[in-house]
């Protein structure tokens, strides 16, 4: 296995465990808890489905990265596998839906889909369409407010099952839409086109993820200070919803340092065999997130004595604490069955049914 593979899984295997915090803190956590646990758990709301998004993109670039070897015949036969593999996350995410209304897999359906019309081009348009994606949110937040259709004190999108509803969710307002997380999908595909062996590539990343990410810090701290109206403070300090460019340069900053430091520091663990263990589970990453919000969810549920349906509106929060714990509880878990797995089987039992779907 090559480092700059395993640097790449250890990233992704970050990543979920960082949903698993996300989504279990979600459901069962207390937002309003200010305590120093409460707020690193909240960190990791946005940062974690980022970067998930982003090595998403990596992903594809990665498949496609032979691109002097690549006949046309070749070219429409890995854009057709992209697309397959995009109808299938859609339509098992549209699913998935049903029990999961934050799922993110049908969105990641639209960015490679999108990302399959650009993936044989020269990497500057992955970032020219990572600014036009940006640029094209924030002008809709101008024309349509962003809490149409959705009721925030239950998280319900009220509309998603009607056409106009499901369009501006899929593009413009959802949990991880179109518009602008296809920018985060876009930036993975650049990345992607990189040459990682390089330690030149390691470092110039890493330090224009610092560069980035201090900056949107440092104007966020410095804004405390300014006479501002309300609403701009709040886009300044924006959180996920709505992910406006503050945010959106923030984690962008925070991705490339978190991958360029995995890839940094694979060179030199890629031999230990607990590495080895923790990138096969980041192998199976679309195996872990489904068995998490649906085998996790459940169990945690019935730890607290609850029905699973009945979630949103129970009373009783769980710790900061107990929620790490459980978190850190299941990643072990999910390490040990990708371990287990992977002895018999290259991917995970979804991965598997996606190939052998898509080809």
């Amino acid at each position: 296995m090559k480092k700059r593979i395993i640097g790449f899984d250890l990233a992704r295997a970050y990543a979920i465990f960082g949903m698993f915090i996300v989504n279990f803190n979600m459901v069962f956590g207390n937002h309003d808890d200010h305590s120093t646990l409460g707020k690193l758990l909240v960190l990791f709301s946005g940062h974690s489905s980022t970067v998930f998004v982003i090595l998403a993109g990596m992903g594809v670039a990665l498949m496609t990265n032979r691109l002097q070897e690549y006949t046309s015949k070749d070219r429409k036969m890995l854009r057709n596998t992209i697309l397959k593999r995009a109808a299938f996350l859609f339509l098992f995410g549209i699913l998935f839906c049903l029990w999961w209304p934050a799922d993110i897999l049908h969105f990641y359906g639209g960015y490679m889909s999108i990302g399959a019309l650009l993936v044989f081009m020269d990497k500057k348009y992955y970032l020219i369409t990572a600014a036009i994606a940006i640029i094209l949110f924030h002008l809709l937040l101008l024309i349509i407010p962003f809490e149409t259709g959705w009721n925030f004190s239950t998280l319900e999108y009220r509309d998603f099952y009607t056409v106009s509803g499901f369009l501006r969710n899929t593009f413009y307002n959802g949990w991880n839409s179109i518009l602008p997380w296809f920018a985060y999908f876009a930036i993975g595909l650049y990345l992607g086109r990189l040459d990682w062996a390089l330690k030149q590539t390691q470092q110039m990343i890493f330090s224009i993820g610092l560069i980035i990410y201090l900056m949107v810090e440092g104007f966020r701290y410095a804004s405390t200070f300014m006479d501002i109206s309300t609403e701009t403070r709040e886009f300044i300090n924006a959180d996920y919803i709505p992910p406006v460019l503050p945010f959106i340069l923030n984690t962008i900053g925070f991705g490339m340092m978190l991958i360029a430091g995995f890839m940094f520091i694979s060179q030199y663990i890629s031999e230990k065999k607990w590495t080895a263990d923790l990138a096969r589970a980041g192998q199976m990453t679309l195996t872990h997130y489904v068995s998490h919000l649906s085998i996790g969810m459940v169990v945690f549920a019935l730890l607290q004595g609850e029905n699973y349906t009945d979630l949103m509106s129970h009373k009783t929060w769980v710790s900061p604490l107990g929620i790490f714990l459980y978190s850190i509880g299941f990643f072990i878990l999910s390490i040990y069955f990708s371990k287990f797995w992977g002895k018999k089987f290259k991917q995970g039992p979804l991965e598997m049914m996606m190939r052998k779907i898509s080809g």
